[in-house]
């Protein structure tokens, strides 16, 4: 088909997450990689931080043979990379960049930055320092990679992922104008910042004024260069529409276009190896279970999770552990429920007598001291999910029919306890549970779907606006996600609603399960990258057209 639409020759990507997991935008590019290496192969190369020292990066496997004169150029340049290839489907180039030599010319940067575009990094701490290094950092690898190995008349693109790309868009935008910047933001910083704080975010969205709330919260520089970021790059995204009303009124720019989140499901089992994986899950999740707890739950129980970056109010964990403690009580609830909370708090160990339970193959009917947490915290007196617990008085007891256990650790295979990856856990579930406050896309109940969980969402999450847009009304759990409306201020609803809809699947029949598990994967395939890099190929247009008007603008 004969197009008139620009597509970049190169496209060079940057994120705090690329081989570094920490969060879901490490899941946006590694899924996303496969579909653009299709494309364009080995001319889609990923840019992220080295930040391992000693310790080999788990996800990067180096070859000191790609592009290696020049790796040796960027050496005499004074940029330190290793180079290799990022070991996800796909296996795209990766560079990892050295940016911590770059500390001892920070003030020079900022300078710069506020005399060129007005950044604010007067009030910089906390991790701005080193996101904004890495970025600066990621622009230099650019502007040598551009100038050494592609050469001008190429069509290239530089995209940058969150506020922590920023500064290095921005240099690229000033020193390398033939390259076109392209910019997501997953999230704002301040409507984060404003719904992390418990304050309404979206009934007084209108009312808010960014610069104003950013200096409220002290979030003055993070807020600053991401707001002259959106204005001078040649795209500006994001990856919902939630996320986008939120943009143009705290960033004062709407986007040029709404990216959502796709998925890969190449890495999803099929057949004998999906259910194979579903009852090693299920039962290594059970096992875990009966040993902290002291109790015999069989396969009949009814396993739910809920997952994600730990915070507290915006992922909805309030509400969850709410909604099981109202479950406990709810004379309609059919099966005995486990429900997980798998999300990463500041982990000490795996706890000792535990794993001496598991190990000993015994069934005990003594729960262990504190029967709801896996693993020890550094500081478990001012943990908010123990704390609601022990608020609510939930400590597993015997003849209580919902029990829940705390796992505050990244589930990668390696945790001492489960030892499954969290792709190896998520299809062991009955049903996940992501109630958001604040949440641009979701790509957990996403995932979710995608290994045939039915999930329960809230149309605060873009995920579960799109998911309603798709079925064109409210989506219900027989349709594979249940969305609940979610307000500013409907919070104990919201806890009602996800206690009764599990409450209504526990009595679920074999058929009617089969048809939720059956519609939520047919769902997922609406979402996959193959379907939504339609969405990347207009923003990659829009930048390319831009800066090749601004380049004739030089010419002339």
């Amino acid at each position: 088909m004969v197009t008139d639409k620009l597509f970049p020759d190169y496209i060079l990507e940057s994120s705090w997450e690329v081989c570094n997991k920490v969060g879901g935008i490490y899941t946006v590019l590694s899924t996303r990689a496969k579909t653009l290496q299709h494309i364009i192969n080995n001319h889609v190369i990923f840019i992220g931080p080295d930040c391992w020292d000693d310790i080999p990066c788990p996800s990067f496997e180096e070859d000191t043979n790609v592009f290696a004169e020049w790796q040796n150029i960027a050496r005499t340049e004074g940029i330190n990379v290793k180079v290799g290839h990022w070991n996800i489907p796909g296996k795209p180039i990766a560079v990892l960049v050295d940016y911590k030599p770059y500390y001892a010319i920070k003030n020079n940067i900022y300078r710069s930055l506020w005399e060129l575009y007005g950044v604010d990094s007067l009030h910089a701490y906390g991790d701005y320092d080193s996101a904004s290094m890495f970025s600066y950092a990621a622009a230099k690898v650019v502007e040598s990679f551009y100038h050494h190995v592609i050469g001008e008349g190429k069509k290239v693109v530089y995209h940058g992922n969150e506020w922590m790309t920023g500064l290095g868009l921005l240099y690229i935008h000033h020193h390398v104008p033939e390259i076109a910047t392209i910019f997501t933001t997953h999230a704002t910083s301040i409507g984060r910042s404003i719904a992390g704080n418990n304050k309404p975010l979206y009934d007084y969205l209108s009312a808010y004024n960014g610069d104003q709330m950013a200096e409220e919260l002290n979030m003055q520089s993070k807020h600053s260069i991401e707001k002259q970021t959106a204005k001078y790059v040649d795209c500006f995204t994001t990856v919902s529409d939630i996320t986008a009303h939120e943009c143009e009124e705290l960033l004062d720019k709407k986007v040029d276009f709404v990216l959502p989140n796709g998925f890969d499901d190449t890495i999803v089992p099929k057949g004998v190896a999906f259910t194979k994986k579903r009852n090693i899950a299920r039962k290594r999740l059970l096992e875990v279970a009966n040993a902290l707890i002291g109790c015999d739950l069989d396969d009949e129980t009814l396993i739910i999770s809920t997952s994600g970056r730990y915070e507290f109010r915006n992922k909805g964990l309030d509400v969850y552990i709410e909604a099981m403690n109202r479950l406990k009580r709810d004379e309609n609830l059919k099966r005995p429920v486990l429900a997980f909370i798998e999300v990463p708090g500041w982990v000490g160990e795996p706890r000792q007598d535990l794993m001496e339970r598991l190990n000993s193959g015994l069934q005990y009917n003594i729960p262990l001291e504190m029967p709801e947490i896996t693993h020890w915290l550094n500081d478990m007196s001012h943990d908010n999910i123990l704390g609601q617990l022990n608020y609510l008085n939930m400590h597993n007891a015997e003849e209580g029919k919902v029990k829940l256990v705390f796992l505050p650790c990244y589930l990668t295979g390696a945790d001492g306890i489960v030892n499954l990856k969290y792709y190896d856990i998520v299809l062991g579930n009955d049903l996940c549970v992501y109630p958001s406050y604040y949440e641009p896309w979701g790509y957990t109940p996403l995932e979710s779907i995608a290994f045939r969980v039915p999930c329960i969402t809230t149309d605060l999450a873009g995920f579960g606006l799109w998911v309603n847009k798709t079925k064109g009304g409210v989506s219900e759990i027989t349709d594979g996600v249940k969305v609940i409306h979610r307000t500013d201020y409907n919070y104990s609803e919201v806890a009602d609603q996800i206690k009764d809809t599990i409450s209504e699947y526990s009595d679920f029949t074999d058929a009617e399960i089969k048809t939720a598990r059956n519609n939520a994967e047919k769902l997922s395939k609406k979402a996959l990258w193959s379907s939504f890099i339609k969405y990347y190929e207009q923003a990659y247009d829009f930048a390319l057209q831009k800066a090749q008007d601004r380049n004739k603008i030089v010419e002339k």
